[in-house]
């Protein structure tokens, strides 16, 4: 377009030079030719020319200059416009530019002096999280490409925090990457990593850890019983207290955003044998010689008024295994009775009214004096005992 003068310009010298041959000496008439042409400034794609013209309209004029006008070109004023001596006509021809709009592209003609200016001419709204692969000041060249990511707002939620977002990205996949999002193996990512985006997304990232707590633990030991027939029968003899293990249990533990949701036992490691208690149960049958006292004793033996309460061997603080050595726990059936020794001596028999025949193998921190506790194999039967005095007599 740029030659478009210089060769106008060429070919009418032509045409002069033969108007000089076929009008030689008709000097008047072609003076009287030119001096009806109207005097026009045309400007084609920034290059300025006077001319010359006896043209009708704009339209004309760019013919004789061999413009192919397209509609997207600038032309002022308008093609149909009647040419009049001294008119400015300006034409400035549209250039092709390739545009992408969300991975949608098309190829545009256009005269905008810059990116900004092509933006609006397109009435292409550009938001603040936009992005555009020129800046907006750059200068439009012929088959220059712009491409335009509209953004869209995310709600992201790593390991329990949460925030909202703009991105441009297309998958769950490239947001994180934008987002310097780090992801160990073990995380979990919902959508997955290649689900499209969309506007109503929630991207929640899982932090999971899986670790392995090991934890120390007693092994409880057993409790042998063995008969003696030198101690009194009903009576008993720690022989050895016994003595708890250890052992490791490995767990596998699995942490999401910080707690722990399951444990798995992997492995278990014992580092100590327990000893087992044995205890003496006496055997020996003693002749029971009858006691006659005054107030209070009776054939058989002596008697008294007791407050009685009834315990369980799962009561809080309770180990289950009486002063003696019997194991509660195991025997739910017995008869046993605590008591304060100093008042019932351990080992005796004793029948309890209301209770029967029991044997005072346990203490208590509470059970002082004239107080007994009996035990019962429940809960709800030690609610119905409750708290009573009853009559008991020391048989031995």
């Amino acid at each position: 377009m740029k030659k478009l003068f210089s060769k106008k310009l060429l070919k009418n010298k032509y045409v002069l030079t033969a108007a000089g041959v076929l009008f030689i000496g008709s000097g008047t008439a072609y003076g009287t030719y030119e001096g009806t042409k109207d005097t026009v400034k045309l400007s084609l794609n920034g290059e300025q020319q006077s001319i010359r013209t006896h043209a009708d309209t704009v339209n004309d004029v760019l013919e004789e200059y061999e413009v192919d006008i397209r509609k997207e070109d600038h032309i002022s004023p308008s093609p149909s416009s009647k040419i009049k001596n001294q008119m400015e006509i300006e034409y400035e021809a549209s250039i092709p530019v390739e545009i992408t709009l969300d991975n949608e592209r098309r190829t545009i003609w256009t005269t905008a002096e810059t990116v900004k200016d092509l933006i609006e001419e397109e009435k292409i709204a550009i938001a603040e999280h936009d992005k555009v692969s020129s800046s907006l000041d750059t200068k439009i060249k012929k088959n220059m490409a712009i491409n335009i990511e509209k953004a869209i707002s995310l709600t992201l939620n790593v390991g329990g925090e949460q925030q909202q977002v703009w991105t441009t990205s297309t998958t769950v996949a490239d947001f994180l990457k934008e987002k310097n999002v780090k992801l160990n193996d073990l995380d979990k990512i919902e959508p997955a990593l290649t689900e499209k985006l969309n506007g109503k997304d929630v991207i929640t990232v899982t932090r999971v850890e899986k670790v392995t707590d090991v934890v120390e633990e007693p092994i409880a030991f057993n409790t042998v019983t063995k008969k003696d027939h030198n101690i009194s029968k009903g009576k008993e003899k720690v022989i050895d207290p016994g003595e708890k293990g250890k052992q490791e249990k490995h767990y596998e533990v699995i942490i999401e955003n910080g707690k722990e949701v399951s444990r798995k036992l992997i492995k278990m490691e014992k580092l100590k044998d327990s000893k087992d208690r044995v205890v003496a149960q006496g055997t020996k049958v003693e002749q029971q010689a009858t006691q006659v006292s005054r107030g209070g004793t009776s054939s058989g033996g002596k008697e008294m008024y007791v407050t009685a309460t009834a315990y369980t061997a799962s009561c809080n603080g309770c180990s289950g295994t009486t002063r003696t050595g019997l194991n509660l726990r195991a025997n739910p059936n017995a008869k046993v009775i605590a008591v304060d020794p100093s008042v019932i001596p351990l080992g005796s028999k004793v029948h309890v009214e209301g209770y029967g025949y029991a044997i005072a193998s346990d203490t208590g921190g509470a059970i002082k004096g004239n107080k007994i506790d009996v035990f019962v194999p429940d809960t709800a039967t030690a609610y119905r005992w409750g708290n009573k005095r009853v009559k008991i007599k020391i048989i031995n």
